[in-house]
């Protein structure tokens, strides 16, 4: 099994300011560290490195997302602004002047390597250079609109990827899914009416994005059950997450039927993040990876692809991850989890009677549009 591999160093060199933590700058802000710091990709890239796993996996070549590529998704309007902002001597935000998406000078190009880099990978995975492609990319997309972006991220890097292999390969149905602590609007928003392509984001419910992500967001008119939002509580761990894809994520993947799956991997549900309040760890992740894989092999003859999007514990990402691209590859490494006993010890890893209730809902949520009642 050949594993396509997407890094560059030039993904740290992008700049998220001075702001500390996700506080807007102002006049009693003292500046400070930025929550997504370019180490926590830089530790997790030397981890694959140091560990071995580098010389099993097969580099891929990037190139900057283009003008034609971006414009599949986001609009003509946000890609000149964007322009107009990264020549400004301190630049701005690529979320047209809010605070949470902060954008430099020389950030653009930055910005279209990263989108580049998930492109590469589902198209790698297509041509069959490769079976499976993991792409470390900054900045992360899956919040980006197509006019603006949003919570750090600037371009939609996995819709992009999406359209791109739609666009070149012919590919019909794809399935997207994201297990990033916080709800993947951005994609969800971008296909919203388009019953070809599946969303599906396990999240923390009502974290960061207050407004969506709920059960009940289904998709539109014309895509009813293509959209599938599992909002689950905070503090939901081992056991909530799995019977999350068991009765959830699993089935309707399966029943979809996809071409290809893309996989929007971050890791701020991982146990000891600054950023969510969720409890996963390395074997949780290596976990949800030997569930995709199974379904890729049962749908699309194994055609995956996995984006890097968020994680913001720089000395515990390197581990999460390093488990999805070693269970992508079918290797194993010396590299195990060193804090693995607090992790899977927690007695709140069982699924509590109101993570269950949230599965619940959702499957009562999609069966009610899937299955509607006829009318009386």
């Amino acid at each position: 099994m050949k594993t396509g591999w997407v890094y560059k160093d030039e993904y740290n060199w992008y700049d998220m300011g001075r702001s500390p933590g996700l506080i807007p700058p102002g006049r009693f802000v003292e500046p400070g560290d930025h929550l997504d710091q370019p180490d926590t990709r830089r530790r997790a890239a030397s981890l694959v490195h140091t560990s071995g796993l580098a010389e099993r996996l097969t580099p891929l070549r990037v190139a900057p997302a283009s003008d034609t590529e971006l414009l599949r998704v986001h609009t003509r309007d946000y890609l000149d602004f964007l322009i107009e902002q990264d020549a400004l001597p301190k630049g701005g935000y690529a979320d047209r002047g809010i605070w949470r998406t902060p954008f430099g000078p020389g950030d653009l190009e930055i910005a279209r390597l990263s989108a580049g880099g998930v492109v590469a990978a589902a198209r790698a995975v297509m041509e069959g250079t490769v079976q499976n492609a993991y792409a470390l990319v900054r900045p992360p997309g899956h919040h980006a609109l197509p006019d603006r972006g949003m919570a750090l991220c600037v371009f939609a890097n996995v819709a992009l990827a999406v359209q791109a292999v739609r666009h070149e390969y012919g590919v019909s149905r794809v399935a997207v899914i994201d297990w990033d602590v916080h709800h993947g609007n951005g994609t969800q928003e971008i296909f919203w009416d388009d019953p070809d392509v599946l969303t599906v984001s396990i999240h923390q419910d009502r974290l960061l994005q207050l407004s969506t992500g709920d059960a009940d967001e289904v998709g539109g008119p014309g895509a009813l059950g293509a959209c599938v939002n599992v909002p689950l509580p905070p503090g939901s761990g081992t056991h909530a997450y799995r019977e999350a894809f068991r009765r959830i994520v699993i089935p309707r993947v399966r029943d979809f039927g996809p071409e290809l799956i893309v996989v929007a991997s971050g890791y701020d549900a991982s146990f000891f993040d600054p950023n969510g309040h969720m409890l996963l760890g390395v074997r949780d992740y290596r976990w949800m990876t030997e569930q995709v894989m199974e379904l890729a092999a049962g749908t699309c003859e194994g055609r995956l692809v996995v984006a890097h999007e968020g994680g913001y514990s720089p000395w515990y990402v390197p581990f999460c991850m390093l488990a999805v691209v070693e269970t992508l590859a079918g290797e194993l490494t010396e590299v195990g989890d060193p804090v693995g006993f607090i992790v899977e010890g927690n007695p709140f890893q069982e699924i509590s009677p109101d993570q269950a209730r949230a599965v619940d809902r959702v499957e009562a949520a999609l069966n009610a549009a899937t299955h509607p009642r006829p009318a009386s």
